[in-house]
């Protein structure tokens, strides 16, 4: 990966599998980069594992105010957003605001 030096990139779900190591890639390479994750502490965990530079922001793409915070919170540049937080199989779940899990997490959540 060529150097991030500088950049800000900004990872949904950036605390396991995919998100982890994309998340990681970035760091390495000198970028800034924000988990936007559900859960704090298990964000705040695989930051730790990461080096370069991390930032921990809460974010549940399942529910609109959570996702208005996060928006309203943001200052300074962006340079990358990656959307690598999804849900599937969910079948009769729904988010706090009432869509279907799966369609509001997916599709909803990371289109505000």
């Amino acid at each position: 990966m060529p150097s991030m030096d500088g950049r800000t990139v900004v990872i949904t779900g950036g605390n396991g599998g995919v998100g982890a190591a994309t998340a990681s890639a970035f760091a390495r390479a000198g970028a800034h980069v924000v988990l936007a994750v559900r859960s704090t502490q298990r964000g705040r965990e695989a930051a730790r594992t990461m080096g370069g530079s991390t930032e921990v922001r809460e974010l549940d793409l399942a529910d609109l105010s959570s996702i208005r915070s996060f928006a309203q919170s943001w200052s300074g540049p962006l340079d990358i957003l990656i959307n690598n937080a999804g849900v599937a199989g969910l079948q009769g779940d729904q988010t706090k605001d009432g869509f279907d899990l799966q369609f509001g997490t997916n599709h909803r959540g990371t289109s505000l």
